[in-house]
């Protein structure tokens, strides 16, 4: 309990302090950070239980899933060719960044390209285990450096440049009380709490990525695109959400993991950044052909996580629903055929040099 009230007490300053700054995502962010410093600096370990990471997932989830309907459901399936497309680019090009990366500071391609790869830092990091020639400390590293880029520079972009540009209503939630006014009965609210629960337990049991997230999206854009109107969560507690979210990312950042690797880091910050710049040329190109605005289709093609750029999504009144379809699309894509296709390369890379 004192480890747990320690952790909320910083975090709490952390979210404060980055509202008062006018930091987008404050109650994201400001935890995150909050937990790094406090932990690197000062070495204390925070706390937080795994249950409340999994609620503030769950709430997400349900949130977002809300965005979906009949008309956005259209449209995904009408661009899944973009999402492919999209995804095979920004691998190909993080890989190409890996390649100089591995020249320049004599690492090895194996360790280099699943650092750069823009997948989860943990996946990434049970796969550099699984992969002869790659140092899991060099990955962890790597990703590392890239999840911070991501994080810090894409809402920044999204919030103080590219918002302007958002479509009038695109992702916007309406009010509770216009759902409420719609006939969903208070009664039933119990019911879906329970139907939310269960559907992450199933993603969990069939081991989808992030299913505390995910199951909750499916049931929640299931039911809005069935014409139905769940109640919408309260603004309180979706910053609630945002906050174990925050503590919980900055749990899994380690600064001691960034200590003694001055030559990589110059090259890890310019590659993160680099596929964040690819992400801004490609997103332009996306929201003159498809109908989608500009800051949609950057956070759509953004190197960051389904929560990360969802939430930031929400918070620029962008299509949340498409945003995503197409962080989902790209973290499958990586989980289920980037590491098939990398073992058969390094294999071959291996044949040839022996």
């Amino acid at each position: 309990m004192l480890k747990l009230t320690e952790t909320l007490a910083v975090t709490f300053v952390g979210g404060l302090l980055f509202t008062l700054l006018h930091v987008p995502l404050s109650w994201m962010l400001g935890p995150l950070t909050a937990v790094m410093l406090w932990q690197g600096l000062l070495k204390r370990e925070l706390k937080w239980p795994v249950g409340l990471r999994n609620a503030g997932l769950l709430l997400l989830g349900y949130s977002m899933g809300l965005s979906f309907t009949a008309e956005s459901a259209r449209q995904i399936a009408g661009q899944l060719p973009s999402m492919l497309l999209a995804t095979v680019i920004t691998v190909g090009f993080s890989l190409a960044c890996a390649w100089f990366t591995a020249r320049q500071t004599g690492i090895t391609l194996q360790s280099s390209m699943i650092g750069s790869i823009p997948g989860g830092l943990s996946q990434m990091v049970v796969l550099s285990e699984e992969i002869e020639g790659a140092d899991h400390t060099v990955v962890s590293f790597m990703q590392t450096i890239r999840l911070l880029t991501v994080i810090f520079v894409v809402p920044f972009l999204a919030v103080h440049g590219l918002a302007e540009s958002t479509a009038p209503g695109a992702g916007v939630l309406p009010p509770p009380a216009e759902v409420l006014a719609a006939g969903f009965p208070f009664w039933s609210v119990p019911v879906i709490v329970a139907v939310i629960i269960a559907a992450a337990l199933v993603a969990v049991r069939l081991r989808m990525p992030t299913p505390w997230f995910l199951g909750p999206i499916i049931v929640a854009a299931a039911l809005t695109a069935a014409g139905m109107a769940p109640p919408h969560l309260p603004t309180p507690l979706v910053l609630a959400a945002q906050w174990s979210l925050g503590i919980y990312l900055g749990l899994g950042i380690r600064l001691s993991a960034l200590a003694g690797w001055r030559l990589l880091l110059p090259y890890s910050f310019a590659g993160g950044l680099a596929v964040v710049l690819l992400s801004l040329a490609l997103s332009f190109g996306y929201s003159q052909v498809l109908p989608i605005s500009f800051v949609t289709a950057f956070l759509s093609t953004s190197p960051g996580g389904m929560t990360e750029m969802g939430v930031t999504a929400a918070a620029v009144k962008g299509d949340v629903s498409i945003v995503v379809a197409y962080q989902m699309f790209r973290i499958l894509f990586i989980l289920f055929i980037v590491p098939y296709l990398l073992r058969w390369g390094f294999r071959r890379h291996v044949r040839q040099h022996d």
